[in-house]
């Protein structure tokens, strides 16, 4: 019989290998979009595969962000034939050259002409891809045999949503917008009353003509799915599901949202029981700085940092601009990064250190940093009230304008238009954004968004598990999204009872009038 510390010896060697064979790794193919979606997308598959998960990743093969090799995925690269960068900064430069010359409302609208056309361009670049991979055979049977538990996609483009159809496997959306407008409104009620619709740049408390001009941009919005995107996803549809679809019917039918915003940040709204709240979920505690940006930092003193970045995208503002900011900073007494490239501003100080690249997360976190200078993207927003950093924002495109304008109804930060840029207006914002109410505001929707059970990240994770555990969440889906729209808003309802209304009151007409036209008769005839 085996003595005491030989058992004790076997359960410590094996019982952690049962235990490691009994627990289930799912599979799970990502759909994702590149950019600065990717880095979210990558947030959530670092923790999947943490967990156990095998996580495929479709990938394009012109792809600026998603690399081709990775521990924590395996890749399955699709040719492409156009560079989708190269749409949006080509986007990016004539919106910085609209606005910077204060362009005439005509050439406002010419503007928002392309970017559509823009939009609708890399919408069919994607559907392109998405037909590639559905007629490679051999593809198609690996997917099938690799027996995914879901598809994890980020619909802003649709070509994941299509995918996840064609395979019959349940959904989930990493999401903040769909192929047109903020994924909320495709799937709660959305009153156009109190609802700001994305590049409105309004907010909850509208006047009546403010409310008018938001029914203009939801219009606009109706208008760019039905004409401007919705086709391509038609005519794959049509070709490659049975019976065809509609690709905003197919968004709906995600078994979980996982919804990149909370209402922290985010106006109140209706919202559904399968919409999870992640906003900041890509946000974790601030790490060390390397040794010589925390020397650079801690020089600073009692000024503190001021911090500039306006995304991936910006290569680097139009010169004049530069310029501008480049002065007001050498004058302040604070220290400043600025990642910028580009030529090297004449007016730049010795108090300004120029980057390629920085730690954005960790410097935000840094109790040095004072105000962070920025474009107004989701990623850099979140983070701002994460780490409770004050925002002077500079919007140029997309939702950027309606993301900074959450921080300055609330007193957290400040819009600085591109077109209104000079030296007197950057330094004004700047001391402004400096005061202790602003810090003292983005330190108060920092501690709301702290105060939570779970962080963000594991909220996701828990619901992608989920989905996979029940083989979907159907019922937390309404049935919204099979109704065609009349029957949504019970327009054949009120059109029933309208018709049936007429019907009694005509019916009542005509029959007062007989009543009348026979007593008439018996009048006329009791006469005779």
């Amino acid at each position: 019989m085996p003595s005491q510390s030989a058992r004790g010896l076997f359960a410590v060697l094996v019982m952690p290998l049962l235990f490691a064979a009994s627990c289930h790794g799912g599979k799970i193919l990502v759909f994702p979009l590149d950019g600065s979606h990717w880095i979210n997308m990558k947030v959530v598959i670092e923790e999947l595969h943490a967990r156990g998960h095998s996580i495929d990743v479709i990938r394009a093969s012109d792809s600026w962000y998603i690399k081709e090799e990775s521990p924590f995925y395996t890749p399955i690269t699709i040719p492409q034939d156009l560079s989708l960068e190269n749409f949006f900064v080509l986007h990016l430069e004539k919106a910085m050259k609209a606005q910077r010359e204060g362009a005439s409302w005509f050439a406002h609208l010419q503007l928002m002409r392309k970017v559509m056309t823009i939009l609708s361009q890399a919408h069919a670049v994607k559907c392109a891809m998405l037909a590639r991979i559905l007629d490679d055979k051999s593809l198609v049977q690996n997917l099938f045999e690799a027996k995914y538990d879901l598809v994890l996609t980020d619909p802003a483009f649709a070509t994941g949503v299509v995918l996840a159809k064609y395979l019959k496997l349940p959904m989930v959306l990493n999401v903040r917008w769909i192929t047109s407008g903020d994924g909320q409104s495709a799937i709660a009620p959305s009153p156009l009353s109190y609802v700001p619709v994305p590049g409105s740049g309004l907010t909850d408390n509208m006047s009546f003509t403010e409310r008018l001009k938001n029914m203009l941009f939801y219009s606009f919005i109706v208008f760019q799915e039905r004409f401007m995107v919705g086709p391509s996803y038609s005519a794959i549809c049509d070709k490659y599901i049975e019976g065809g679809c509609d690709v905003v019917s197919l968004i709906q039918e995600a078994d979980i949202w996982l919804f990149r915003s909370d209402f922290v940040f985010d106006f109140p709204r209706p919202t559904m029981p399968n919409v999870v709240y992640i906003g900041g979920f890509q946000c974790k505690p601030a790490q060390p700085l390397s040794p010589d940006l925390e020397a650079f930092v801690e020089s600073a003193g009692e000024h503190g940092v001021i911090i500039m970045t306006l995304g991936t995208l910006v290569k680097a503002l139009p010169d004049d601009v530069a310029e501008e900011i480049a002065s007001v900073f050498a004058k302040m007494p604070q220290k400043v990064i600025w990642r910028h490239i580009g030529q090297r501003p004449s007016t730049l100080g010795n108090n300004t250190l120029i980057v390629d690249w920085m730690p954005q997360k960790d410097l935000l976190g840094h109790p040095q940093t004072k105000v962070f200078v920025a474009h107004g993207g989701t990623n850099g927003v979140q983070e701002a009230i994460y780490y409770g950093v004050p925002v002077l924002g500079i919007p140029l495109f997309f939702d950027q304008f309606d993301n900074l304008l959450r921080l300055q109804e609330r007193g957290a930060g400040k819009i600085l238009k591109l077109a209104d840029i000079s030296g007197h207006s950057f330094e004004r914002g700047l001391n402004e954004v400096l005061q202790d109410s602003y810090r003292h505001n983005i330190q108060k929707l920092s501690r709301l968004h702290r105060d939570q059970p779970i962080s963000p990240l594991e909220h996701a994770v828990f619901w992608i598990e989920y989905v996979m555990r029940h083989k979907g969440a159907a019922h937390l889906r309404t049935e919204a999204y099979r109704m065609p729209w009349y029957a949504y808003h019970s327009v054949d309802i009120l059109v029933t009872l309208l018709a049936a209304v007429m019907v009694f009151l005509l019916s009542t007409v005509l029959m007062f009038r007989c009543l009348c036209c026979r007593g008439k008769r018996l009048s006329k005839a009791k006469q005779h």
